[in-house]
């Protein structure tokens, strides 16, 4: 009798230990989870999630529907964006699992020792050159790049003659996906029979196909910088014609105008649902279901930072606490209600149960606290940003500043952060800091051809620019920069709260769990040692 109750325990702790480890290896087994909706709303805090999500005097909350996904799903109040915290390295840490130590990838303007000039000078003034006679140029992955810019198709994709040159492979062009030095979550996903579907910003976010340019079935990104025009094909709001009228010259872009920027945004949103139908991005062309899909949100980033002249009207937050101006809450309205038809059109297609949701940002937006924002040089003429101090071949200034010397010996590196340490208070770093050498090294590749030589991270609030158009920036390594929402939802998903530090680089392990594929197919999860989730 006693060999026998024991032999009954010894199974039940088999029967455990192998449920267990189902649930943990396998979320698509043990939940029949085989989707993936994943979605980057732009600037969007932890720190707005919670605000949004508290009732107010009649018992509402500003954002229903993250509420509800965050009562069935994971909610990680410490998660940090990538360092710098711009969208382009934002992104991809997101769908690859590293930082730009491994993918090579530090902001969407930098600058690469190793490649080559493009053929012809950008629009924005990127020098042409030969190839291979001049080696080392600055990269513009952002719309410059397109065919044309002012157009919402971006004239009909990238135009190569822009793109930077390998001397080291025939001097072929350099598109987003080969810059980028790792694989992406999509196609591991497409090699494992899948189907993928993304829609973002700029054409130059085609980096989510990865090395092979291959790993996106459907990808989709109407040019945010082109000129504002009426959208009839926009069903779930009056965008025809645009509800702005005052921004909508040759000279305007989408992100000028709190309204217009939603008619964008829902371009986009409605082709996440028609791909949710079973359709591509056009609604036009019958396809599958994508296993993995989604989409970035603009309208708060742009309801964070944006002072709109014609209309007299600032965005951003009232107080220290994060209290969103009106114009914001707008923006976060919008958004979480396109969230919201997102899940219903899930449920309609009886597909909910089967979609894992992940929502997070790639990257904030600096200050909330609105008496912090200092704008160097507009603000006060006497002030200028780090790079008129030293001499660069490329510096990019936001609320961080990257710079990549002209004279790159120990004794120019000296020589630059002596002139920077002089003139701190003037580039309101006085109580900020700077990397360079080891203190760099601890966080990238110092002898990468890509790594800059020295970043200035100022104090928190001040944003390097010469116009008064905005009140925020993104890019820094700053609280108000890294910390941005993140929710793991499903349905079979216990509400729950983890306040550990967690990285935007963890979801794309995440999703590879999520849908049972071995997460160390990432070269970046490989190479950095990046984990999945807590929780799963």
């Amino acid at each position: 009798m006693k060999a026998r109750l024991l032999s009954a325990a010894s199974v039940a702790a088999i029967a455990t230990t192998v449920a267990c480890a189902a649930t943990v290896a396998g979320h698509a087994n043990a939940f029949l989870i085989n989707h993936v909706l994943l979605i980057s709303i732009d600037g969007m805090h932890a720190l707005d999630l919670a605000n949004c999500s508290v009732p107010n005097a009649q018992g509402r909350v500003l954002c229903p529907n993250l509420a509800q996904l965050a009562q069935t799903g994971y909610t990680y109040t410490q998660a940090s964006t990538s360092k710098p915290s711009d969208s382009f390295p934002g992104l991809t840490a997101i769908v690859t699992g590293a930082t730009p130590k491994s993918t090579g990838a530090f902001y969407d303007v930098s600058y690469d020792r190793a490649l080559s000039p493009p053929k012809k000078t950008t629009p924005y003034g990127i020098p042409g050159g030969n190839c291979p006679g001049t080696i080392g140029t600055q990269i513009g992955f952002d719309e410059e790049i397109d065919v044309d810019y002012t157009k919402l198709d971006a004239g009909g994709g990238i135009n190569t003659d822009y793109l930077p040159r390998d001397p080291k492979n025939g001097c072929a062009v350099v598109y987003p996906h080969n810059f980028i030095r790792v694989n992406t979550l999509f196609e591991v996903v497409k090699k494992a029979g899948g189907y993928t579907a993304w829609s973002d910003k700029h054409q130059s976010y085609e980096l989510v196909k990865g090395q092979s340019g291959t790993g996106v079935d459907d990808f989709f990104a109407p040019e945010i910088n082109s000129i504002p025009v009426a959208l009839p094909q926009v069903k779930g709001l009056q965008c025809s014609p645009l509800p702005d009228q005052t921004t909508v010259a040759s000279t305007n872009a989408w992100t000028d105008s709190f309204q217009n920027i939603r008619c964008y945004d829902r371009l986009k949103v409605e082709a996440v649902i028609h791909e949710i139908e079973g359709y591509d991005h056009t609604g036009a062309t019958k396809t599958q279901v994508p296993t993995v899909l989604g989409m970035n949100f603009q309208a708060v980033s742009i309801g964070q930072k944006l002072v709109q002249k014609s209309i007299n009207t600032t965005g951003g937050y009232k107080d220290s606490i994060g209290t969103p101006s009106d114009e914001l809450a707008k923006e976060i309205q919008f958004v979480d209600t396109s969230i919201g038809d997102m899940v219903g059109k899930l449920k309609a297609r009886n597909l909910f149960n089967a979609t894992a949701i992940i929502i997070t940002a790639k990257h904030g937006q600096s200050p909330i606290d609105p008496q912090r924002v200092l704008r160097i040089p507009a603000d006060d003429a006497t002030k200028n940003p780090p790079s008129n101090y030293v001499k660069t071949n490329q510096a990019l200034e936001d609320d961080v500043s990257l710079l990549w010397l002209k004279d790159r010996s120990s004794n120019g590196v000296a020589k630059a952060l002596a002139a920077l340490e002089t003139n701190a208070t003037a580039i309101g770093a006085n109580g900020g800091e700077f990397y360079s050498g080891a203190s760099l090294g601890l966080m990238f590749d110092t002898a990468d051809s890509r790594t800059p030589d020295i970043v200035v991270a100022p104090n928190v609030g001040v944003v390097y620019t010469g116009g008064t158009k905005k009140i925020a920036e993104h890019g820094g390594f700053a609280h108000d920069d890294t910390n941005v929402l993140m929710i793991v939802s499903n349905p079979a998903y216990k509400a729950t709260t983890i306040n550990a530090m967690v990285e935007t680089a963890q979801v794309a392990p995440t999703v590879l769990r999520i849908l049972d594929l071995d997460p160390t197919q990432l070269i970046g999860v490989r190479n950095e040692g990046t984990r999945v989730l807590p929780g799963f």
